[in-house]
């Protein structure tokens, strides 16, 4: 079964398109950095992609060890602060070339009002501070040790995000509205005090009530005329998943209800005069909220994301994917290398479908002359094309899709190199179960799972017609293919004959 179509460029058109898919990425708690495989996963994206922050929960997390009690020489409770882990995790990620996006979690517990209300595998505390300024002191003490450290030119582009999900019971007790908005006021205004350059913002909401949360949330920061200077959320598959066993299963949704939510919080923003035209960062989004997610390693996902990367742009600043890997332990420590974990790099630095898409669209420069349902065309400066084409196959009904661009030109002669990443061509998670899913991989068996997970690259010599070239690209199910079609000046050395080569003659 396949459905063809024709798409004709329009060298003319500039449509708009805002390609800020590499402005964040997400990542697990800030304490994973610190792990080797952490490190080489984040060294290999950053190569390929190029992100230019990295937001993650539990700066205050006690595994990081910044805050600590004591008595002092008349007894009395006294607090110092130990920065030596955060210095170790933001200079891992200034020599790889990517900012912290600060987010500030969690409560340390000698700081919360209840010791028992916790989230995740490692007991992230979420209840307010028992005493503000306690919080607010260990926050300002962090600030200025970074601006001491790294100086201020640097440290005031990381922006500062006040908590994570606070509407959602499993991140903030209760999802008590009033005491987040007491948490953001006394935070906010304490991080203008130590530089009023700092960028802060919030709430950092998804999902329940969003549309209370924001409004409410805007009319409390105008009335009380508080620090405002992006507005933050998430966004993921809002389907209930099936879980079974460690895992979950999740159905897709159609991309313009997915994109739903954000749209209204768009909306709601833009009916307030005082926030009109405010960043909006979508601070974590994905195909589904959990860790243990199959979805998360098919190539039904990257060609999901690929549609996704088209559109999130339209009314968003940033749009943080969560998240580069799967060193991750909210759930605990995984126990395959594929186990539907968040990341776009699976355990032992094997690439997944997802990661192609981005390292596709980073590719994305230009003016944009194309963007449809199934694929984004750019024209750069010197009239070379540069496309991402994707077939999203949402039921598994294996429909194959034919595209015939038609693409205008100027010279004699092109080079037309595709890159293909389907279900066929690199599919890393179909090979590990074919192994017979080991949880544990030998070298070799790692070694063919990342030789497989590459995509199919493809090339071929064009002579237009008529000032115009025609290309026919076969999508397989789930496929996402990125294609360069570049001008060549063939520079021939004297006496080769590429065509004699080939036919062995004398």
């Amino acid at each position: 079964m396949s459905k063809e179509k024709r798409i004709l460029v329009n060298q003319e058109n500039e449509i708009p398109f805002h390609n800020g898919m590499d402005f964040c990425v997400g990542t697990g708690r800030m304490f994973l950095a610190l792990h080797k495989e952490y490190y080489e996963q984040l060294k290999m994206v950053q190569e390929a992609i190029g992100f230019k922050y990295i937001r993650g929960h539990g700066l205050f997390f006690s595994d990081m060890s910044i805050v600590h009690t004591y008595k002092d020489e008349l007894g009395r409770d006294a607090v110092e602060y130990n920065f030596t882990y955060l210095d170790r995790v933001i200079d891992s990620y200034l020599s790889l070339g990517i900012r912290p996006f600060l987010e500030l979690t969690f409560m340390p517990e000698h700081m919360a009002s209840s010791g028992e209300t916790t989230t995740f595998e490692w007991k992230a505390n979420i209840t307010p501070p028992k005493n503000h300024k306690e919080w607010t002191d260990m926050v300002q003490a962090t600030l200025r040790h970074l601006l001491e450290h790294y100086g201020r030119e640097e440290v005031l582009k990381w922006p500062i995000e006040v908590w994570n999900e606070p509407n959602q019971e499993d991140f903030w007790k209760d999802a008590d509205m009033q005491s987040y908005f007491k948490l953001y006021e006394h935070t906010a205004l304490a991080i203008k005090e130590v530089d009023p350059d700092f960028i802060v913002g919030g709430p950092a909401i998804s999902g329940q009530l969003d549309e209370i949360w924001m409004r409410a949330f805007l009319e409390f920061v105008r009335d009380k005329k508080l620090p405002l200077d992006f507005v933050s959320r998430h966004n993921y598959i809002p389907h209930p998943p099936d879980k079974v066993g460690r895992y979950s299963y999740v159905k897709l949704c159609d991309i313009d209800f997915w994109l739903e939510p954000l749209d209204k919080t768009k909306a709601i923003i833009e009916s307030f005069p005082e926030f009109k035209g405010i960043d909006i960062h979508i601070t974590e989004y994905s195909t589904s909220y959990l860790p243990n997610c199959t979805i998360h390693d098919t190539n039904l996902n990257a060609a999901y994301i690929a549609a996704v990367l088209s559109r999130l742009g339209d009314k968003h600043v940033s749009y943080s994917y969560w998240t580069f890997s799967d060193v991750f332990e909210e759930k605990g420590v995984p126990f395959t290398p594929f186990h539907g974990g968040f990341g776009m790099v699976a355990n032992n630095c094997i690439p997944k479908p997802t990661f192609w898409t981005f390292a596709f669209y980073k590719k994305l420069q230009g003016k944009c002359v194309h963007r449809s349902e199934e694929a984004i065309i750019m024209q750069l400066p010197n009239e070379n094309y540069r496309g991402v084409l994707w077939n999203i196959d949402f039921k598994y009904n294996g429909e194959i899709m034919e595209l015939l661009l038609q693409l205008p030109v100027k010279y004699n002669e092109y080079c037309l190199i595709t890159k293909t990443v389907d279900e066929e061509c690199c599919n890393p998670l179909k090979l590990w179960h074919d192994m017979g899913e080991p949880a544990n991989l030998s070298a070799e068996q790692t070694a063919i799972l990342k030789e497989h997970a590459v995509p199919l690259i493809k090339s071929e010599s064009i002579v237009p017609v008529n000032s115009i070239t025609e290309i026919k690209v076969t999508l397989n199910p789930n496929a996402v293919i990125y294609f360069e079609l570049n001008r060549v000046e063939r520079k021939t050395d004297r006496g080769y004959s590429y065509e004699r080569t080939l036919k062995g003659e004398l």
